[in-house]
C-alpha cells in the first residue's frame, strides 16, 4: 500500500511539473515566445468590465483598470470584432462619464477612444461628449486642451464649429507651442473635410499668420501647412505669401523653411507651364527673379534639411539654364562626403536625376562619385555607378567597366538591373564602344544571376542591336552562346525567336545553324519547337541552306511533343514544295569574282516564304475583337458571304501598338520582335462593342454594319441640368448619332426625347430620328439621329446645330408619382462637327516600312504646312488627331528631352470607309526662329480622292 502510495504521489508531482514546464515562459526566450495580453480577448468578457465606467467609485480609485478595459475595446474594434449599435451605445455613455476622473492618463485614452469610435458610432451619442471636450478646451491644463481640439475636429460638423469657432481661433495664436500646434492641424483636417468647414477655416487667416511668428518650431511648420492650404487656388495669393516669408526672414523652423522652398519652386514650375516664364529665371518676371533668389539664398542656411530641399527644388525646375543650376550642383556635391548616410544618398538620387539632362554639369562631381562606389551602402554604390555611367568620357569606359565588374558580383539583382540599363544608354551615347559594352554585359550573362537580371541584359542587346544596327552580328554570337548554357525556358525561345528574325539577315547565316539544331537535340519541348520555327525561317529566307536545313529538320519528325512534330512537318512539306519549284543554283566555281553574285533571297511566287514568313494581316487581339464584332452584327451568321480576313469588320486600336517604348527599354521599331523579348504580357481589357446600341434597334440594325464608332463628344456641360454626349456610327452610306441623355433633375421625368440636327452641307441630309421615350431622374437612355449621306457627292467636313427637344412631367422626388401632364421644352446644345477624320479608322500595319513600298506613288499627295504650335510634341499630338489615324512603329510620341532637337518622322496608317487602306508619313520639324512648326507630310492610298481628303484635314 504503502508503495502504491509513494507511486502515485510521484506521478503526481511529475504531471505538476510537466504543466509548469509546459506554460512556463523562459526569459531568455526569442520573440517566438512573447505572448500578447490582448491574444485571447473575449468581447462579453471585456463588455462585462467595461461596466466599471458606471462606477464613481471605481473611476476614482482605479484609473488604470479602466485605461486597460479602453486598452482592451480598441483592440477589439481594431482586430475587427466590431460591437452591435446597443453595445456601442452602452460603452460609449460609460467612456463619457470618465471625464469626471483627473487621471491624465485615462483622459488621454478617452481622448484617444472617442475619436477611434467617433466615424462608427451613432452621430446624436457622439455630440452629446461635445460639452466636455469644449469644457477641456477651455481648462488650465495645455494636455488637455490640445486633446481636446485633436477630437472635437473629428467630430464636429459645420454648424458646430461655427458654435466653437471662437475658442479654436484663440488655440490658434496661444502661447502654448502645444495647444497652437493642435489648433492649427485640426484646422487642417476641418478645411478638407468640407465646402462648408474650409469656408469658416478660411476666415482664420489672420490668426494663422500670426501664428507663423511663434517661437516654437513646429507651430510654424503647422501654420505653413494652413495657409497654403487656404491660399493654393489663389496664384497671386500664393506669390504674395512667398514674397513676404522669403524677404521678412522671419521664420525660424527648418520644416517651414522647407516648405517655403517648396512653395516656391511650385510656383516657379507653374510660371514656365503657364508660359509667363521663359528663359533664364534670373532674367524672368519679378517674382521669377525674386522666387530664384530665395532658393538660391537658401542653400547657405545653416540646416542641411533646408539646404538639400533648395539644392533638389533648382535641380527639379523646368528648362533651367546650365549656369543657374551650378550652385545647387556645388552644394550636392559637398554632401557626397558627408559622414551621413542619408544625406549621401539623397545627394547622389539628386545628382543622378541632374546628369539626365546635364551631364556636363554633373561630371565635375566624378571624383566624388568614384569614391562612392565602395560605399558601404549598396544603394549609393549604385546610384553612384549609374551616375558615372552618365556623365562618363568616352575615354573612362574602360576604366569604369572594370570596376563595375568587381561591383556587379557583390550586390542584388535588383542593383544589377539599374546599372544593366545605365550601359545600355552609355552604349547610345557613344556607339564605337559598342562592342566593349556588349561583351561585357553578356560575359554577366554566363555569370550567375536570377531570371530578372538576365533578361535586362537580353533586353539591352536587343535594343541596342535596334539601335547601333553594328552590334547585330556579335550580339548574336553572344547570345547564341548564352542559349547553350540557359536555365530559363523562356529567355532560350525568346533568343531563339529573334535568331529566325535577324540571323537570316546577317552577312554569314550559316554560322547561326549549329547553335539552333543543339536547342533541337538538348532542350525541353518548348525550346524545341522555336527552334524548328528558327531553322524554317533559315530556310525560307536562304535558298542556298535549304537542303541542309531540310536534313535537319527531318530528324524532328518522330520528336515525341506535338508541336514540335506539327511545326517540322509543315516545314519539310513547304520546303519540299519550293525546292521544287524553284530549285537552288550555287554559283560556278570558275565565276568573276568581279560580278556581283546572285542575292540569296526567295523568288516571288515562293510558297516557302509566303508560309513561313508572311505574318497575318492583323495581330490575334484584332482578330478575336474583330470575329466577336462579327457575330453580334445582325444577320451575320446567316448570310451567305464566305468568312475571309477581308469581310471581317475593321476594329481600331485606341492605344499605341507595344512599339512605343520607354526609356531605357527601347526594343525598336518590331512589334513583334519586342513582344517576344520582354515577355510582358498586358492584362486584357474587355472592350465593348459600342455599336451594340445601333443593332439593338431593328431599324438601324437594318442599315447595316457599322464600319467604326467615336469616342464620347460632350455637347453639354457637366453639371447642366441635361448631360448630352454623342457618338458616331459611320457606314458606308449613312452616319448614326447615338446621344445619350443623362437627367439630373430630381423633380422632372423626361419623355419623347429627340435631338434635332441642323446644318447646310452638300454632302449629308437627315433621314430620320429614334427618340428616347422616357427619362427619370438619374437615368441615362439613348436617341438616335440618322444622317444619309448624298450619294457622288465628295465627302467634306461640316458643322450641325444640336437641339434636345423633349416633354417634361412634373414627378413627386419622394414618390416619383407623376403631378402634372406633359409640357414641351427645348434645350440647346454645341455644335456638332462630322470631320473627315471620323470616316478613318485606327489601324495598324505589321510593316510600315513594306506597305508604303508597296502601295507605290501612284497615288501620293504631297502637301507641307507651317503649324501654330509652340512645342513640337504638342504638333505631333495634333496631327495624330487631325489626320485620325494610327502611330507605327512607336513614331506616335518623342523621347523625352529630345523635343525641338532634330526633325520627328511620323508613321500613321488607317483604313477609310469603303475598306480603303491608306498610308501616310510626316515630317515634323521645330523652326529654329520660334515661330511655329513646320510639318511636311505625304499620303499613300489605292484612291487618289481618299488620298487627298485626308491630306486636307491639316488645319
Amino acid at each position: 500500500m504503502a508503495e502504491g502510495d509513494g507511486l502515485t504521489m510521484n506521478n503526481l508531482l511529475s504531471e505538476v511539473q510537466g504543466a509548469l514546464d509546459k506554460f512556463k515562459l523562459e526569459d531568455e526566450g526569442g520573440p517566438n515566445d512573447y505572448y500578447s495580453p490582448y491574444a485571447n480577448l473575449e468581447k462579453a468578457a471585456v463588455l462585462q468590465e467595461a461596466r466599471c465606467f458606471h462606477d464613481p467609485t471605481a473611476v476614482r480609485e482605479s484609473p488604470r483598470k479602466c485605461c486597460t478595459v479602453i486598452a482592451q475595446l480598441l483592440h477589439l474594434t481594431n482586430t475587427g470584432q466590431y460591437m452591435n449599435s446597443a453595445e456601442a451605445t452602452e460603452v460609449f455613455f460609460g467612456v463619457t462619464k470618465l471625464f469626471m476622473s483627473d487621471d491624465a492618463s485615462l483622459r488621454r485614452m478617452v481622448y484617444l477612444f472617442i475619436k477611434d469610435v467617433a466615424e462608427t458610432c451613432n452621430p446624436d451619442d457622439v455630440i452629446i461628449v461635445t460639452s466636455s471636450l469644449t469644457k477641456d478646451m477651455t481648462c488650465d491644463v495645455d494636455l488637455y486642451r490640445a486633446n481636446a481640439l485633436r477630437v472635437l475636429a473629428r467630430i464636429v460638423d459645420a454648424a458646430m464649429l461655427g458654435a466653437i469657432e471662437r475658442y479654436v481661433k484663440q488655440a490658434v495664436v496661444d502661447s502654448s507651442g502645444q495647444v497652437s500646434s493642435a489648433a492649427l492641424v485640426s484646422a487642417t483636417h476641418l478645411f478638407e473635410r468640407n465646402e462648408e468647414s474650409a469656408a469658416i477655416v478660411k476666415r482664420w487667416i489672420s490668426e494663422t499668420t500670426e501664428a507663423t511668428t511663434s517661437p516654437n518650431e513646429m507651430v510654424q511648420f503647422h501654420a505653413m501647412q494652413l495657409l497654403y492650404q487656404i491660399k493654393k487656388h489663389d496664384r497671386l495669393g500664393m506669390q504674395k505669401l512667398v514674397t513676404q516669408f522669403s524677404q521678412r526672414n522671419t521664420l525660424r523652423s527648418p520644416l517651414a523653411l522647407v516648405l517655403l522652398v517648396r512653395y516656391t519652386a511650385k510656383l516657379l514650375t507653374d510660371e514656365v507651364a503657364e508660359g509667363r516664364q521663359s528663359g533664364s529665371f534670373q532674367n524672368g518676371t519679378n517674382f521669377s527673379r525674386a522666387g530664384y533668389a530665395f532658393l538660391e539664398a537658401s542653400l547657405r542656411h545653416k540646416s542641411e534639411m533646408v539646404v538639400y530641399e533648395a539644392a533638389k527644388s533648382i535641380c527639379a525646375l523646368p528648362n533651367i539654364e546650365p549656369q543657374e543650376l551650378s550652385p545647387a550642383v556645388n552644394v550636392l556635391q559637398l554632401f557626397l562626403s558627408s559622414p551621413k548616410p542619408a544625406v549621401r544618398f539623397a545627394a547622389i538620387k539628386t545628382v543622378s536625376q541632374v546628369a539626365v539632362n546635364h551631364p556636363r554639369i554633373v561630371s565635375k562631381c566624378n571624383e566624388d562619385l568614384e569614391a562612392l562606389i565602395a560605399d558601404a551602402n549598396r544603394s549609393i554604390a549604385t546610384l553612384a555607378i549609374t551616375t558615372l555611367l552618365k556623365t562618363g568620357s568616352e575615354n573612362s569606359v574602360d576604366r569604369l567597366l572594370k570596376q563595375i565588374s568587381v561591383f556587379l558580383s557583390e550586390i542584388p539583382d535588383e542593383y544589377k538591373v539599374t546599372i544593366v540599363k545605365s550601359i545600355q544608354r552609355l552604349c547610345l551615347t557613344y556607339p564605337a564602344k559598342h562592342r566593349v559594352l556588349v561583351g561585357f554585359l553578356s560575359n554577366f550573362l554566363r555569370e550567375e544571376g536570377g531570371f530578372e537580371f538576365k533578361r535586362s541584359i537580353v533586353n539591352s542587346i536587343v535594343s541596342l542591336m535596334k539601335q547601333v544596327p553594328e552590334t547585330t552580328e556579335g550580339s548574336l554570337l553572344h547570345l547564341c552562346e548564352f542559349i547553350e548554357d540557359c536555365e530559363f525556358t523562356m529567355l532560350s525561345t525568346q533568343i531563339l525567336h529573334l535568331l529566325g528574325e535577324l540571323g537570316p539577315g546577317t552577312s554569314a547565316p550559316a554560322r547561326y545553324i549549329r547553335f539552333i539544331y543543339n536547342r533541337v537535340i538538348l532542350e525541353n519541348s518548348a525550346v524545341r519547337a522555336a527552334a524548328v520555327g528558327a531553322l524554317s525561317k533559315f530556310a525560307a529566307r536562304c535558298p542556298s541552306l535549304r537542303s541542309s536545313i531540310l536534313t535537319l529538320l527531318k530528324r524532328s519528325l518522330d520528336d515525341e511533343d506535338d508541336e514540335t512534330r506539327d511545326r517540322a512537318s509543315v516545314a519539310v512539306s513547304v520546303l519540299k514544295e519550293a525546292m521544287e519549284e524553284f530549285p537552288y543554283l550555287a554559283p560556278a566555281e570558275d565565276a568573276d569574282p568581279d560580278e556581283e553574285p546572285v542575292p540569296d533571297v526567295p523568288q516571288a511566287g515562293d510558297p516557302a516564304a509566303f508560309v513561313l514568313l508572311q505574318g497575318l494581316p492583323m495581330s490575334f487581339d484584332r482578330l478575336d475583337r474583330s470575329i466577336r464584332a462579327y457575330v453580334k452584327t445582325p444577320a451575320a451568321m446567316d448570310s451567305p458571304e464566305q468568312l475571309t480576313l477581308s469581310t471581317l469588320p475593321i476594329v481600331e486600336e485606341y492605344e499605341e501598338p507595344d512599339s512605343a517604348v520607354d526609356e531605357g527599354d527601347d526594343i525598336g521599331a518590331d512589334a513583334a520582335l519586342a513582344a517576344a523579348v520582354s515577355g510582358k504580357e498586358k492584362e486584357k481589357k474587355e472592350v465593348v462593342d459600342p455599336a451594340a446600341a445601333v443593332y439593338a434597334i431593328p431599324e438601324l440594325a437594318a442599315l447595316g454594319r457599322v464600319f467604326r464608332s467615336s469616342p464620347p463628344t460632350a455637347l453639354s456641360e457637366e453639371e447642366a441640368e441635361y448631360v448630352v454626349t454623342c457618338v458616331k456610327h459611320v457606314l458606308p452610306e449613312h452616319i448614326i448619332l447615338q446621344f445619350p441623355i443623362q437627367n439630373t433633375l430630381e423633380d422632372q421625368r423626361l419623355v419623347n426625347c429627340t435631338v434635332t440636327v441642323e446644318g447646310d452641307s452638300e454632302c449629308f441630309e437627315v433621314a430620320g430620328e429614334v427618340a428616347a421615350e422616357s427619362i427619370k431622374y438619374g437615368e441615362t437612355v439613348n436617341a438616335f439621329t440618322v444622317i444619309s449621306r448624298i450619294p457622288d457627292a465628295p465627302l467634306a467636313p461640316c458643322n450641325f446645330e444640336c437641339v434636345l427637344n423633349f416633354g417634361v412631367i412634373q414627378v413627386d422626388p419622394k414618390s416619383g408619382e407623376d403631378e402634372s401632364d406633359p409640357f414641351e421644352e427645348e434645350y440647346p446644345l454645341e455644335e456638332l462637327e462630322i470631320a473627315t477624320s471620323d470616316f478613318m479608322a485606327k489601324v495598324s500595319v505589321p510593316d510600315f516600312r513594306s506597305s508604303w513600298e508597296m502601295v507605290g506613288n501612284a497615288n501620293e499627295v504631297l502637301e507641307k504646312f507651317a503649324l501654330q504650335f509652340k512645342k513640337q510634341e504638342d504638333a505631333v499630338a495634333a496631327v495624330i488627331d487631325f489626320l485620325g489615324m494610327q502611330p507605327c512603329d512607336g513614331t506616335g510620341h518623342i523621347k523625352p528631352g529630345e523635343g525641338g532637337k532634330k526633325p520627328h518622322m511620323l508613321h500613321l496608317s488607317g483604313v477609310f470607309v469603303g475598306g480603303t487602306n491608306v498610308l501616310a508619313r510626316a515630317q515634323v520639324a521645330a523652326q529654329g526662329d520660334a515661330s511655329g512648326v513646320l510639318l511636311k507630310i505625304a499620303v499613300r492610298s489605292d484612291d487618289p480622292d481618299v488620298s487627298r481628303m485626308v491630306a486636307d484635314c491639316i488645319r
